[in-house]
């Protein structure tokens, strides 16, 4: 039975946009116990989709055609107070950011119960009932302790099933999910994903499931529907979609996708007149935080020209431990030597000099650039803090421009007229603008669609080849270690449990934690 159906539904993007439509006539029908997946690249009309259903449209876009019915009823054309009798009673929305979409200041609970008490007429004391049972029913240790807790309380797992809850509190017809696992590891991944195929199959939810993850696509879906550029270019049975693709977009996107596969025998790339040697050495690193220790006792080795992954699931400290290398924190015990010298021990002027041969690219694109700069003028102080005057550092802009493959306007232009790829491509020029020998990337690539994670990905082996960088990588996502890395490090509980070649640790793990991150990575069998 067809539950949510979309006809010729257009949605124009404001005056001077790339392009006129956000949504472009596009056409779905969603039934009854079906997940249906809309997948597509960063822009593809995705969310502006699910808004527009949602009759929440961002700010500046437009529903200028088309129809959207739930069940007998048009919803397009419905005024604010008849969308706030529908909104979370009959479809309800999962985002993509559960800290962002929790109040900080009240407990989990409460929030819950806003829902009932906006949504039906019940005592305190049964909305607290009906609370604590949702939070039982999203399988979270601990219900009463979960219940009484504030968001940042929570790990980002129990943040999104919080999330869940609330979207199910009314028990809707349709569930919008909008990228509801970009931001988490792959086990805290799979368990949501099982929940949410369980709440299907125990309820009956028709489940509009949007993402750009071909793996989660895999694990999840009935019916694929692949958007570009507003359009729904094709549409069909999973299985099909993913296996025998019809459209040319599909199959680009399908061969984006990075293998759990690593190439053969990766080398290191350093030149010639470079020989390789270690340019970072960590040694029995320790940060403790009370009694928690969130690194304890790492030591690796970095050479130049290679790059060597830290993968682990969310807390196990390897944020924390790129944080400390770089001095954003300083370690309990330990030490790290660059280029020889011990850099915790520097001060002044020493430690400027030495910041500049470790340089970080942070996870997220639109958060780490100052929105009111010029792109030119970002990556030109970089380079006048690394010591070129203004002319060359201008001069610097240009060149590194050119080299991370944005035309040369982008220098006049501000943040947000960027796509996430092109961002994370300017955080990367503003990072070479200190002539770097190490490059850290802190989950650099976990917020971007498979096709831009494949260009920024070959963006940084080029320019290792080109420039002998040593690339830490921090990481979740094992499919984008296994095809970058020469080694990876396997952290948990704040302690590297397993350490190898690629191919030894992708193809024949020793620990079982690692063979529990490999069988939690999704979609294995099918991309």
């Amino acid at each position: 039975m067809t539950i949510l159906s979309v006809e010729g539904l257009t949605v124009a993007l404001p005056q001077g946009a790339d392009r006129p439509l956000a949504v472009d006539q596009a056409s779905l029908e969603l039934r009854q116990g079906e997940i249906l997946c809309i997948v597509g690249e960063s822009g593809s009309g995705k969310s502006a989709l699910s808004g527009a259903i949602m009759g929440a449209p961002a700010p500046g876009l437009k529903v200028v055609a088309g129809s959207v019915r739930l069940g007998d009823q048009e919803l397009t054309g419905l005024s604010e107070r008849e969308w706030c009798r529908i909104r979370g009673r009959r479809i309800a929305m999962i985002f993509q950011e559960p800290m962002a979409a929790l109040n900080p200041a009240i407990p989990v609970a409460a929030q819950i119960m806003e829902v009932f008490e906006l949504h039906a007429r019940m005592s305190h004391a049964e909305r607290h009932e009906r609370a604590l049972a949702l939070i039982r029913a999203m399988q979270l240790p601990d219900p009463e302790r979960i219940a009484a807790s504030y968001p940042h309380q929570l790990s980002g797992g129990q943040c999104q099933r919080v999330i869940i809850a609330m979207a199910l509190a009314m028990s809707p017809e349709v569930l919008i999910a909008d990228e509801p696992t970009t931001a988490l590891d792959v086990t805290t991944q799979a368990q949501v994903l099982k929940l949410i195929r369980e709440l299907r199959t125990a309820h009956g939810h028709a489940i509009l499931f949007i993402t750009h993850d071909f793996g989660v696509v895999a694990e999840i879906a009935d019916r694929i529907a692949v958007m570009r550029h507003g359009r729904i270019v094709e549409m069909g049975a999973a299985r099909r979609v993913l296996t025998q693709p019809e459209h040319p977009y599909t199959r680009e996107l399908l061969a984006a996708v990075p293998s759990l596969v690593p190439p053969a025998s990766p080398e290191p790339v350093a030149a010639a007149d470079s020989p390789s040697h270690p340019v970072l050495t960590v040694t029995g690193l320790q940060k403790k935080y009370g009694r928690v220790r969130a690194v304890n006792e790492i030591s690796f080795d970095l050479e130049r020209g290679t790059t060597l992954s830290i993968v682990g699931e969310s807390g196990c400290g390897k944020s924390s431990l790129a944080r400390l290398i770089v001095r954003l924190a300083e370690p309990t015990a330990g030490r790290v030597e660059v280029n020889g010298k011990c850099f915790l021990s520097l001060r002044g002027r020493e430690l400027r000099a030495s910041c500049r041969a470790v340089q970080m690219i942070f996870q997220d694109p639109f958060g780490s650039l100052n929105p009111l700069r010029r792109v030119g003028a970002v990556i030109a102080r970089a380079a006048v803090l690394a010591g070129a005057d203004r002319r060359t550092a201008r001069d610097r802009a240009t060149e590194l421009i050119d080299r991370v493959g944005l035309p040369r306007e982008a220098l006049d232009r501000r943040p947000a007229a960027f796509s996430g790829g092109q961002k994370q491509r300017i955080g990367i020029a503003r990072a070479l603008a200190m002539n770097p020998d190490v490059l850290i990337a802190d989950e650099s690539l976990s917020a971007l669609d498979a096709s831009s994670q494949a260009q920024i990905l070959e963006l940084l082996r080029k320019l290792q080849k080109e420039l002998g960088l040593a690339i830490l990588l921090i990481t979740h996502d094992l499919r984008v270690a296994a095809q970058i890395s020469q080694r990876i490090a396997v952290m948990q509980g704040g302690r590297i449990v397993e350490i190898g070649s690629a191919e030894q640790v992708i193809n024949s793990p020793g620990h079982p934690y690692t063979r529990e991150l490999l069988e939690s990575a999704p979609g294995r069998g099918l991309v």
